[in-house]
């Protein structure tokens, strides 16, 4: 059984829920995570009656999948110029992906941020900017697929700025990973951290910190050559660790000595 994450926002489905969970959990032969910093952050999966059964595999992307055109039109339509540069969040927008952070931090980066997606919160945070005054926030809105590839490889890196544990893991750091971007995240004790390795890979900033969030930005448009290397090693720890070739493999692994049991 790979299990993803807690009932986090829920807790009173969780106590209805956790017994079942548990009998679930006792019942299987082994356990995936999808990142040793969830296990250790999570009151299931850290406890010690799954321990001889928890293996570690992360969740990764099959690059073959993502077509290898790119719409640069997408610049054209949001207004930025060529060879402007820009930070990009991509997703959903949700409650717990941290974006009124993001918008309290603009005002003090220098560049753009392009907000790629649609949610259930995307009207309340437009009428955030709006309060905040924010104009160097573009709203995209949800994008085409052409059109995130155009992104992804334009953009100076890839923000997440994620402040609760609802954000198990966060696939759109794995996606920046695999352009090859450095990767702006926090540290919530989920496998964002794991993805996107501090000062290795990117930046892993405090959460609710729009001042270190907007620190991390300019770092890296400042510092062209370090968002390169951590770039270069992204690209590295996603084709070593985050492909999915590499998920593929280490479940083969797993599924071969269950059945040769």
């Amino acid at each position: 059984m790979t299990y993803h994450s807690d009932i986090v926002r829920q807790e009173w489905l969780g106590k209805i829920y956790g017994p079942l969970r548990n009998r679930m959990l006792g019942s299987m032969d082994e356990i995936v995570a999808t990142s040793s910093q969830y296990v250790e952050s999570s009151p299931v999966l850290s406890k010690a009656e799954f321990a001889s059964r928890l293996h570690v595999i992360p969740l990764g992307i099959d690059e073959k999948t993502y077509t290898a055109s790119a719409d640069e039109n997408i610049f054209r339509r949001i207004g930025l110029a060529v060879e402007e540069p820009f930070f990009l969040f991509l997703g959903v927008i949700r409650y717990y992906k941290g974006l009124q952070i993001l918008l309290r931090s603009a005002a003090q980066v220098r560049a753009r941020i392009v907000i790629a997606g649609s949610g259930p919160d995307g009207e309340a945070l437009r009428r955030l900017a709006d309060s905040l005054g924010v104009k160097s926030v573009i709203f995209s809105g949800q994008v085409q697929e052409e059109e995130k590839i155009a992104l992804l490889r334009r953009c100076r890196a890839l923000v997440l700025p994620s402040n609760l544990r609802s954000e198990a893991y966060g696939m759109a750091l794995v996606e920046g990973a695999m352009f090859g971007k450095p990767m702006i995240s926090c540290e919530i004790g989920t496998g964002t951290s794991f993805v996107n390795l501090h000062e290795k890979t990117g930046l892993v900033v405090r959460p609710e910190s729009p001042e270190e969030l907007a620190c991390a930005m300019n770092r890296l448009l400042d510092d062209i050559g370090l968002a390169d290397r951590y770039g270069q090693a992204a690209r590295q720890r996603y084709e070593t660790v985050l492909s999915g070739e590499a998920m593929g493999r280490a479940y083969m692994q797993l599924y071969q000595g269950i059945l040769s049991k």
